[in-house]
């Protein structure tokens, strides 16, 4: 593929984000940017959240990964299932009849300053980490491909896409992103099914023959049985639901679009949508990793050492130039997904939770929008630095990656809602940072001589739910003796 026509593609699908920006970010206020005047609709955000929930890992890091690990990945997404019918059936309920803005302000009415500023802050270093681990598996890509033979650096790749991502999104926010998720989403899974046909045509075989080949050589392989695998069915079933319900019900990210629904109503139809949508998407995605396996070893390629790059290799390099245009379309959407919705929720969180803007009633209108547009691009800053330094750590399927630091990130988040939501106690408030941090510190120790402890047990993603029970035990131990009675009427918009 020429340059010229992978520049030609960004061009005109960036210009398509910017004509949504410009119509949707009309007259746009904070609480458009916040929550899209609670507007939104529920299909459009279902629709659009099947996207953000994927983004460039799956559409990337998830094909790689089937060589090492089968199908195992079913497992995690059935535990999906379990996660959002938790969300669903007890965290939407309590956001939407506190009316948050930011999910966070939970728990300063439920334990008090402290707790609210740690639920925060691990908001802000688990999403900064997610994100630019996102984007950085898709940019890399890019610059290995096209902007390496350009002789762009890698940092200025990154500079670009943040910028233009920044521009499209800083004054519409959440308003925004719900149009673009879905013009996102539509462009990842077309690439999807036309990579898939492609694969099929180039190989001459249908269908079914392809399902024969994925079986014979291994790769439909779901449940792995030996207890002290770290991909045991058990361990990745309960690690997918716990996984859910802190990188989905209690990441601002995600619930920002889910809080812009009209109702509890609509925000509970669209969850238990896309929980439906994203086992076949994701299955697909899986099938799509074996095809490119079979295809390899059919055509005698060799398969990179490092496996992120699988399909993006196939797809440039072999596959033709429609099927590398299709694959750079929902590369590029992949790209912006990764980012935009998320520097969304971080700019929400910062204004809100720590810069206090709805608290501020010595500030105009005007100057609570300006302080937002300088918090959007500090945010930006801040993931353009990240994922620069991510570059030069890199060694393992990023998907693996992500996944190891949300167990030790989101955690404490974990542990914090488990403790507000099924007991009645109040806490210590100023020791909750304390248990917050020493909480993952053990995990980190646990899981690197578990062999020695745990006679050769090896975690796996499970170690959020360790991180989440610890935290939990920890909150025990610096209760009140006296119960503090749930508000849940408070309004903080």
């Amino acid at each position: 593929m020429s340059p010229l026509l992978i520049l030609t593609i960004f061009l005109l699908y960036t210009a398509m984000l910017f004509s949504i920006s410009l119509i949707t970010a009309r007259k746009a206020t904070n609480i458009s940017y916040f929550l899209g005047n609670r507007q939104s609709p529920w299909l459009v955000v279902a629709y659009g959240m099947v996207g953000a929930s994927l983004s460039g890992v799956t559409f990337i890091s998830i094909p790689g990964w089937v060589g090492d690990t089968f199908f195992s990945y079913m497992m995690v997404v059935f535990g999906y299932i379990v996660g959002y019918a938790v969300i669903t059936l007890v965290l939407l309920p309590v956001y939407y009849k506190m009316q948050l803005t930011t999910i966070y302000t939970y728990l300063e009415d439920r334990f008090g300053f402290w707790s609210y500023k740690t639920g925060s802050f691990f908001f802000l270093l688990s999403r900064v980490i997610g994100a630019s681990f996102r984007m950085f598996l898709v940019v890399n890509v890019l610059q290995i491909f096209i902007f390496d033979h350009l002789g762009i650096p890698f940092w200025v790749s990154v500079l670009i896409f943040m910028v233009l991502i920044t521009l499209y999104s800083f004054k519409g926010g959440i308003k925004t992103i719900v149009w673009t998720d879905m013009m996102q989403t539509t462009f990842m899974l077309v690439s999807l099914v036309v990579t898939i046909y492609i694969i099929l045509d180039q190989l001459g075989m249908g269908l079914p023959e392809m399902i024969g080949e994925v079986k014979e050589r291994g790769y439909s392989k779901i449940l792995i049985t030996e207890w002290r695998h770290d991909r045991f069915y058990l361990k990745q079933f309960f690690s997918g639901m716990f996984i859910t319900i802190v990188m989905t019900g209690l990441d601002q990210d995600m619930m920002q679009k889910n809080l812009s629904c009209k109702t509890l109503r609509e925000s509970q139809k669209n969850m238990t949508l896309l929980s439906l949508i994203l086992v076949p998407v994701n299955f697909l995605f899986l099938f799509l990793g074996a095809s490119l396996f079979v295809y390899a070893s059919k055509m005698g390629i060799a398969i990179p050492e490092l496996t992120d790059v699988l399909f993006p290799t196939l797809a440039i390099n072999h596959f033709g130039v429609v099927a590398g245009s299709v694959f750079f379309l929902g590369l590029i959407a992949a790209a912006y997904s990764s980012a935009d919705s998320a520097i969304t929720a971080l700019t929400t969180t910062f204004t809100i939770d720590f810069l206090g803007i709805n608290k501020r009633d010595n500030l105009s209108t005007k100057s609570k929008i300006r302080l937002r547009y300088k918090t959007h691009f500090f945010i930006t800053s801040l993931i353009i630095f990240v994922i620069v330094l991510f570059r030069e750590i890199n060694d393992q399927a990023v998907i693996a990656k992500l996944f190891t630091i949300a167990g030790y990130t989101y955690g404490p988040l974990l542990g914090l809602f488990a403790f507000g939501l099924f007991s009645k106690k109040a806490l210590k408030d100023r020791y909750v940072p304390v248990v917050a941090v020493l909480s993952p510190i053990i995990c980190i120790l646990l899981s690197s001589f578990s062999d020695q402890l745990l006679f050769g047990y090896k975690f796996g993603f499970e170690i959020l739910i360790v991180n989440g029970a610890l935290t939990y035990l920890g909150l025990l131990f610096i209760q009140k003796r006296t119960n503090k009675p749930l508000n849940t009427n408070l309004n903080n918009n």
